[in-house]
């Protein structure tokens, strides 16, 4: 059902394109009888909503990998750096927050760690919505701030990190056997924003996998039961994962170019000083507004990483 409706929804976007199409048409055919001077300013408006329109559709259909509908788990942390860290930890979750919301993506935090004096030191949530694990696994990695720090009473500039992982919220039974005597559960109180029963009970869950060295974390529900299940389910997800990975990486014997993500492997700059621009260094896009992609614009950057994984080249 939920394929169906996906269907449908893009029934109607393409016939609503073309329906767009068709009105453009119609006006330059009125500009050249009527010669009406205010018209060519509405056509370029109408051409301007249809290219958009258009490239958005075109996107869409590069998402056609096997979790690409599915929603999104992301988890951010810190990196070394303290305060700075946890304070572009948070910038970044607000991004992520912005992004969804110019989507219509809800999200939901499932874990939350407050950093020592501002912040956020890990977060995890989840962003629902139609494709949001497609368009959102193109942010798995390193990101990298430079400014000038708002806690250096000197006004140097400063260097931060924070890593983001995102994983599909994959909502089919994963037939994956774990033995209990793989699994260490530590039970904790919840912190953050999250009702009466926050700092009260301790229903928050840690599951470390030890054979793999994998920790997920839940606090989001009331039930220490609840928060299991879903943290349980977010560990089978991600051993289906690696698994996959694995298998691929056998195949294609591509093991020497799979790296680590660390704090040498950005994936993205954002430089505020000594001047302003967002790099992406897997397709050497570039915006030279960075207030704005911290308020969210992340498309050109999204956008530009789907094409490069279809196309196997990036822009030059």
């Amino acid at each position: 059902m939920k394929e169906l409706k996906q269907l449908q929804e893009l029934t109607k976007t393409i016939y609503a394109l073309y329906a767009k199409y068709e009105d453009i048409q119609v006006l330059i055919e009125m500009g050249y009888e009527e010669e009406d001077p205010s018209l060519p300013g509405e056509i370029r408006a109408e051409l301007d909503e249809f290219e958009e329109a258009f490239e958005s559709l075109r996107i869409q259909t590069l998402l056609s990998g096997e979790y690409d509908s599915c929603n999104a788990i992301v988890t951010l942390h810190a990196g070394a750096g303290g305060t700075e860290s946890c304070d572009w930890a948070g910038m970044l979750y607000r991004m992520y927050s912005r992004w969804s919301e110019k989507k219509g993506f809800s999200i939901q935090v499932l874990d939350y760690l407050d950093g020592d004096i501002t912040g956020i030191k890990a977060i995890t949530f989840e962003v629902n919505g139609e494709n949001a694990y497609g368009y959102l696994k193109s942010e798995k990695g390193v990101h990298r701030l430079v400014r000038i720090s708002p806690f250096n009473a000197a006004g140097k500039r400063q260097t931060s990190f924070a890593s983001c992982d995102v994983v599909p919220d994959i909502e089919d039974e994963i037939d994956i056997e774990i033995a209990e005597d793989e699994l260490k559960i530590d039970t904790y109180r919840a912190s953050g924003a999250g009702g009466q029963h926050v700092n009260k009970t301790s229903s928050a869950i840690r599951i470390t996998h030890l054979p793999t060295g994998i920790v997920v974390q839940c606090q989001n529900e009331r039930s220490q039961h609840f928060n299991k299940e879903k943290a349980m389910q977010m560990l089978k997800v991600r051993l289906k994962l690696m698994k996959e990975q694995e298998q691929a990486e056998k195949v294609s014997d591509i093991r020497g170019e799979v790296k680590e993500i660390g704090f040498g492997n950005q994936i993205r700059s954002y430089v505020m000083q000594p001047y302003t621009l967002v790099k992406d260094h897997r397709t050497n896009t570039e915006n030279g507004n960075v207030t704005a992609v911290l308020d969210g614009n992340l498309d050109s950057f999204i956008n530009a990483y789907l094409k490069m994984a279809v196309n196997g080249q990036r822009e030059e």
